[in-house]
């Protein structure tokens, strides 16, 4: 999703005639990136030729638009570039939402026992509503915000990059939307990328339904959320097992002094040697960890825990694809795995929106 409201061409290499057939970091910085991308479907076979009749796409290239007032406020945030901006804005929508909302429920009850008391009772439904869809737009847009830091503008409609038939997504901005991920992560990606597309090259061509990629793209979603919040348990749960363990050794020893030490010591003895290897050791326990929970932790960790993010992949979705159809397309592995890149990088945000969001705002929990 973008925040530049011009942007130089870019023109998608022309394609042959067979055409034819968890890294650690703050969920939202200040910083915001200025960055170029177009989305284009390349018509024409030439390949030293420019491509005159490619679609492309500037600004704010997000396939759901804002409907309320405080999205639209953050949109214009977002694309004005001002350092810090954007962020003042959300928390001040955020703020205004939350007194908006309390103060109707507020009102209800101090009716309770009056004449205007169904009246107050409605108003407070139709607030809540309100403040419901506002907040959702929030969220979206502190997604969109995420992706304009790596350079990377959310695909847009997809009735905008179809051509008889064909549906290609350039550049892939591959190296970006791994960017996001540790190493071990990104090791549990790439496996569920292969189970998707499978090791073929980049260009092969693939016939699909419409309704297929979506599938897969929704299902893409809720891996990244799912890959952020695992990572975020077993991180807690390393710091809860460095606590006990430094709690037992202080309370265990029969030597005070010695039992502070010896922790220090411990750690000085861990910690030699490359920073690389140590990494890596962390990387794999990590990967161990989230390849091992089971069932009903997995599916904890999978489901958004507020339905307001549960709403937000449903519209996002409706947004990008469409009306669900068992449409054809022609499209090709590189742009598939796009979609499941993005798809990861969504969730993975959104898990990181949500956690931003409650702390000025009450969401509703599934």
């Amino acid at each position: 999703m973008d925040c530049i409201s011009s942007y130089s061409k870019i023109s998608l290499p022309q394609l042959r005639n067979t055409l034819l057939s968890t890294r650690v970091f703050s969920p939202f910085n200040l910083q915001s990136k200025k960055t170029s991308l177009v989305v284009v479907a390349s018509t024409k076979n030439n390949n030293n030729s420019n491509n005159n009749n490619s679609c492309e796409y500037s600004g704010l290239t997000a396939p759901l638009v804002p409907s309320t007032a405080a999205g639209r406020s953050l949109s214009g945030a977002l694309q004005s570039g001002r350092d810090g901006f954007f962020h003042a804005v959300v928390e001040k929508e955020l703020v205004k939402l939350a007194y908006m909302r309390d103060g109707a429920f507020l009102r209800m009850n101090l009716t309770l026992c009056s004449d205007e008391s169904v009246l107050h009772r409605r108003i407070s439904d139709l607030r809540e509503l309100e403040c419901r869809k506002a907040v959702e737009d929030v969220m979206y847009m502190l997604v969109v915000y995420k992706f304009s830091e790596i350079g990377v503008h959310l695909v847009p409609k997809l009735s905008k990059c179809m051509y008889n038939g064909r549906l290609e997504i350039w550049p892939c901005k591959d190296w970006e939307l791994e960017s996001i991920h540790s190493s071990g992560i990104l090791e549990m990606v790439k496996e569920h990328l292969s189970s998707i597309i499978g090791w073929k090259d980049k260009w092969t061509l693939t016939q699909t339904e419409k309704l297929h990629i979506r599938l897969v793209y929704a299902a893409s979603i809720r891996y990244g959320y799912f890959l952020k919040s695992a990572s975020m348990r077993y991180h807690l749960e390393q710091s809860f097992d460095h606590i006990n363990s430094d709690l037992s050794n202080i309370t265990t020893s029969s030597n005070l002094l010695f039992s502070r030490s010896w922790p220090l010591k411990q750690k000085s003895v861990t910690f030699v040697g490359p920073v690389s290897l140590i990494e890596e050791m962390q990387q794999e326990n990590l990967t161990s960890y989230v390849t091992s929970l089971d069932h009903e932790i997995v599916q904890m960790c999978k489901k958004p825990k507020f339905k307001e993010a549960m709403s937000l992949i449903e519209k996002h979705c409706s947004a990008l694809f469409g009306d669900e159809s068992d449409e054809v397309v022609l499209t090709s592995s590189a742009s598939l795995k796009r979609f499941v890149l993005e798809a990861v990088a969504f969730g993975s945000f959104l898990w990181d929106a949500e956690d931003y969001v409650r702390a000025f705002y009450r969401l509703e929990e599934n």
